[in-house]
């Protein structure tokens, strides 16, 4: 090899800087396409040549991390957005609120569970693809470390009514994607069974905790049943975006399965907190009994109805050919969803909001057509995007291990597990008479266990009210009733505990592995998942 064409370095050049021979050649820019980050080092040509006619050029050897900042780009830039965003976003929060937002401030809690709850759900659902964990097991784990952890408690600055209101904020959110998303020709087909599942597997695990605490854990009846139908709701929260994500990738369309589940989880729900108010209002000797027994159908009644009625309004209001018709169309869905949770609340008909904004959902897409309400399902999209981390941040954040005593938690555990076991059988023999394979059967019994919502809403009331009773006459019956409510809270947190986790990563694991999947009818390939953020 000649001299000229051998590699030469000066004593001089940093070690950084390597000589190569590279006659004529002209500096070298980064790729501007290049969408991560590289490992190793950006080799720069310089114009600067050295050794005279022999043209060797002098290559800087960048560092990746300095080719990547400068400009930023990859997942650096886009990482960095996001930081920069997150820390504007609270200047801007501090510059209007004061206080608030300042660290120990009700919105600077809430502000800080939003962000670290996002950042945990892209952490599992990143860091556990292979597995297929959902991203609502980080955030769920999130809101739970930020409250149980003394060190970094800031859930205790998160005020009480802002929380219980966020929640519910969200919950329309999530009840509207599901209504828009129900397949009503798969719904009537099924509805027999939408009725069976909603009510036989929630009564069915309600009776069995609650004879379990009642010779387990000395609870009276009254309470007994209390816990009973709080344990028995299924949470729409958990259930329903896993159904959505599956139902957007084919899986269990043809056959209904995601409409199925979505639709009874609310009839779920209305049936579980209607019961435990009967026997709450019957433990505290609140109302009359007649009243309380038929306000589960009347709510039921006042829930579809108001859905129906509104939602066929929404069909001619805006009008669809109006200019601005999605913004519109998706700002008077949101404020109905709204006013059918709190307003409902107003009036002591918890029940009726959820299966309301359900059934708004459902009619006002069947109205629209399947071409019309793509866009309002963006919205939707979006929104949730938003709420899902402030959801579950918040839900993770209400359970508390305080009242997790020793002595009470191996037999809730027993309770809570002979309630499951017969669930789980009954909820198989509730979607028996169809089409539905073993597997899909085992996917239904598999979805139908996750707790939170509703737990996390209503398992503290009886202790509440205990206590509310008890500061105003300290007899020994009100402050044995105090460790009733004590108990039922125990028994919540673990409900939540276990069963959320245990469904949502099942739900995860076994949709596309036990559902069949829908292809496209042109390309004979699976549907492809538009929204695949959501």
């Amino acid at each position: 090899m000649s001299e000229a064409a051998s590699p030469v370095r000066s004593s001089n050049i940093p070690e950084s800087v390597a000589l190569i021979n590279l006659p004529n050649n002209q500096p070298q820019e980064p790729d501007d396409n290049d969408s991560g980050l590289d490992t190793g080092y950006d080799e720069r040509i310089t114009h600067r040549s050295i050794g005279g006619p022999n043209h060797l050029n002098v290559v800087h050897r960048t560092p990746a991390f300095v080719k990547n900042c400068c400009p930023p780009r990859g997942r650096f830039g886009e990482y960095a957005t996001r930081i920069i965003a997150c820390i504007v976003i609270w200047a801007a929060l501090y510059c209007v609120v004061g206080s608030s937002a300042w660290v120990g401030g009700n919105l600077f809690s809430l502000y800080l569970l939003l962000v670290l709850a996002s950042l945990g759900g892209f952490l599992v659902a990143w860091k556990t693809q292979y597995f297929n964990f959902p991203a609502l097991l980080g955030m769920l784990i999130v809101g739970f470390l930020l409250k149980n952890i003394e060190a970094i408690n800031i859930a205790k600055n998160i005020d009480s009514n802002w929380s219980s209101s966020l929640r519910q904020v969200a919950l329309a959110v999530i009840l509207l994607r599901s209504g828009l998303g129900l397949d009503i020709a798969a719904l009537k087909r099924l509805r027999f069974t939408v009725l069976r599942l909603a009510f036989g597997p929630c009564i069915t695990e309600a009776v069995t905790v609650a004879v379990m605490a009642h010779f387990l854990l000395g609870l009276p009846w009254l309470w007994a049943f209390q816990l009973g139908f709080i344990i028995g709701a299924v949470s729409p929260a958990v259930v329903v975006p896993s159904m959505l994500t599956l139902q957007l990738d084919g899986y269990g369309v043809e056959e209904g399965i995601p409409t199925l589940v979505m639709a009874a989880s609310s009839c779920d729900d209305v049936l579980a907190i209607s019961l435990f108010g009967v026997f709450l209002g019957v433990s505290f000797s609140e109302g009359n009994l007649l009243w309380n027994i038929f306000r589960g159908p009347l709510e039921i009644a006042m829930g579809i109805i108001g859905g129906l009625l509104i939602g066929s309004l929404l069909w001619y209001f805006p009008w669809k050919k109006a200019g601005n018709a999605t913004a519109n169309r998706s700002v008077l869905l949101l404020a109905f969803a709204f006013l059918f949770l709190f307003g409902s609340n107003q009036v002591n008909f918890p029940g009726a909001g959820a299966l309301g904004v359900l059934c708004l959902g459902a009619t006002t897409a069947y109205g629209w057509g399947e071409k019309e309400k793509v866009p309002i399902e963006r919205v939707m999209g979006i929104l949730w995007d938003i709420f899902q981390p402030l959801l579950f941040g918040l839900i993770g954040a209400e359970v508390s291990i305080q009242y997790l005593k020793p002595d009470l938690v191996g037999m809730g555990l027993a309770a809570l597990g002979i309630g499951l076991v017969l669930r789980i059988g009954v909820t198989y023999f509730a979607v028996l008479g169809n089409s539905f394979s073993t597997k899909e059967k085992l996917f239904c019994t598999i979805a139908w266990l996750p707790k939170a919502t509703v737990q996390a809403a209503i398992g503290s009331i009886p202790l509440d009210k205990a206590r509310q009773v008890a500061s105003k006459d300290p007899t020994d019956a009100n402050n044995q009733a105090v460790e009733y409510g004590i108990q039922i809270v125990t028994l919540a947190v673990l409900a939540i505990l276990i069963t959320a986790p245990l469904g949502a990563i099942g739900i995860s694991l076994t949709g596309p592995r036990f559902l069949s999947q829908r292809k496209n009818e042109e390309l004979g390939e699976p549907e492809a998942n538009d929204e695949s953020d959501a």
